[in-house]
């Protein structure tokens, strides 16, 4: 199926359709470049899209869920996606905490009632965050790109100097239980142990989307940010053709440029001997990160939280204390699986109503596992649900799991479940997938990665897109501009 008109010839083309993908093709299409898109599935977005997954009528996240990189992305938050029935809903709280035995930590949208309720760090959650947020706009232009030199050096090097340092050891920041597993289960969504440097990184970035865009879900699930963009391509004059794998180089229509929204294992697949024996070694070396379990409900009602602040916040971190956090994802690296796993939980449908036909509710929920794990960690995470919500299990009316090989099979980017495009350890994290200094680009001419596989990696932010068509903009046509100054 295609989604405009197809012509012979152009100017590039971008393989798969997530938001690097289609960041990318918008980036050239606004320098009136003639672009087309191509998908493998009959629907475009990657990891934004929103499926009919259990029944009829319930419309749930297959992937990404919470937008904070997307509604603080230097790139999309300068496109009119409003334009083309993007709409944002905020939910009361970003996100909540539960613990056992006192009241959930809360992540407000406003830093001063965040500290307020942290109580006895609430001078020290401001001395650590202030800044933060104060420099919010010229520290993203930085993190969210490649490595090299800062916009904003002074600025840079003190948030690199904290964010380089391991969970473990930044947490003796805060004092405070509450506080401590806050910064928990934002440092967690690294997937890396939190002794591993720059997890703190990950923590301090979460804390400062939540005090500046804030952390959203789309009205209507996640493809509507896919629909928006493919809108605004189209009417760019770009074109997009779904259910067209790509295999081989010689399926591409004649052009001075490929962008692959692919990992290095599917382009390595595609291009074959384009690539030197030299490159493909390092290419072979790229290494994969830890998988998802996911699992999809339908609820009779919401979880019955014990803590109602609960309630009010579009995400919920269970795993307990820092300690608790900590030892499910060190188990998890080690290859185990935690009797106790460290759980995301989206609740989208309290918020936006058109997620569900009637009052029942849909919820979304995933532990971290070991590449290629198919270990069924449903018990589990039921068993954290219900730890901190008494009764869960009552409201389940019907679910659905993905394990690692599920998700491989919806997306062949998720090699082994991992949803990140690669490991984003320190080792990894700017070297991806082979050169820190050059990473988009290729030894072959015109063929360029463009994926999470490449800085500033995983999230729906669109930079690892952007930055990759600026490259290619500068190397195949002759156009400069790397600082967002584009016009729209």
């Amino acid at each position: 199926m295609s989604l405009t008109s197809v012509t012979d010839a152009y100017d590039a083309v971008i393989v798969g359709s997530g938001p690097n993908g289609l960041s990318a093709a918008i980036r050239l299409a606004l320098e009136g470049l003639h672009v087309k898109v191509f998908e493998a599935s009959d629907t475009i977005g990657g990891g934004m899209r929103t499926k009919e997954l259990i029944q009829a009528g319930f419309h749930h996240d297959v992937c990404s869920a919470i937008h904070p990189m997307a509604i603080s992305s230097p790139f999309l938050k300068k496109l009119p996606l409003d334009q083309y029935g993007l709409r944002w809903i905020h939910p009361d709280y970003a996100a909540a905490h539960p613990l056992d035995d006192e009241p959930a930590a809360i992540l407000s949208h406003d830093l001063h009632e965040t500290a307020f309720k942290l109580e006895k760090d609430e001078k020290r959650y401001k001395s650590i965050v202030t800044p933060l947020v104060e420099n919010w706009d010229e520290l993203t232009k930085d993190f969210l790109g490649p490595l090299g030199l800062p916009k904003n050096p002074l600025k840079m090097a003190s948030f690199g100097f904290k964010g380089l340092q391991p969970a473990s050891l930044y947490r003796k920041r805060f004092k405070t239980e509450r506080a401590q597993a806050l910064f928990a289960g934002l440092a967690a969504h690294s997937m890396l142990p939190l002794s591993s440097f720059a997890t703190s990184a990950i923590g301090l970035v979460f804390f400062g989307t939540a005090h500046t865009g804030g952390w959203p879900l789309p009205e209507g699930g996640s493809q509507s940010i896919a629909g928006a963009m493919a809108s605004y391509l189209k009417n760019l004059g770009g074109e997009i053709e779904t259910d067209m794998k790509i295999e081989r180089l010689d399926q591409l229509p004649e052009s001075k440029a490929v962008l692959f929204d692919l990992t290095p294992f599917q382009v390595m697949d595609i291009v074959g001997d384009a690539f030197p024996a030299s490159y493909v070694r390092k290419l072979k070396k790229f290494r994969y990160g830890p998988g998802a379990f996911k699992i999809d409900y339908i609820l009779k009602e919401p979880v019955p939280w014990r803590d109602p602040e609960c309630k009010k916040a579009g995400t919920v971190h269970l795993g307990g204390t820092f300690d608790e956090v900590a030892e499910s994802e060190k188990q998890m690296a080690g290859g185990g699986h935690p009797d106790k796993p460290f759980v995301l939980v989206a609740q989208q449908s309290i918020f936006d109503k058109s997620r569900t036909p009637d009052n029942r509710h849909t919820l979304w929920a995933y532990c971290h596992v070991p590449n290629a794990s198919t270990v069924n960690m449903t018990a589990a995470i039921e068993r954290q649900i219900e730890r901190f919500a008494p009764g869960f299990r009552d409201v389940i009316e019907k679910r659905r799991i993905m394990n690692t090989l599920d998700f491989q099979l919806y997306n062949s980017n998720y090699v082994g479940g991992d949803i990140n495009g690669g490991s984003q350890d320190v080792r990894q994290l700017f070297s991806r997938p082979v050169s820190f200094t050059s990473p988009y680009a290729t030894p072959a001419n015109g063929i360029y990665f463009c994926s999470s596989s490449t800085p500033p990696g995983g999230g729906v932010h669109g930079m690892c897109g952007y930055h990759a068509a600026t490259h290619a903009l500068k190397q195949e046509f002759g156009i400069a501009g790397s600082d967002l100054k584009f016009t729209i």
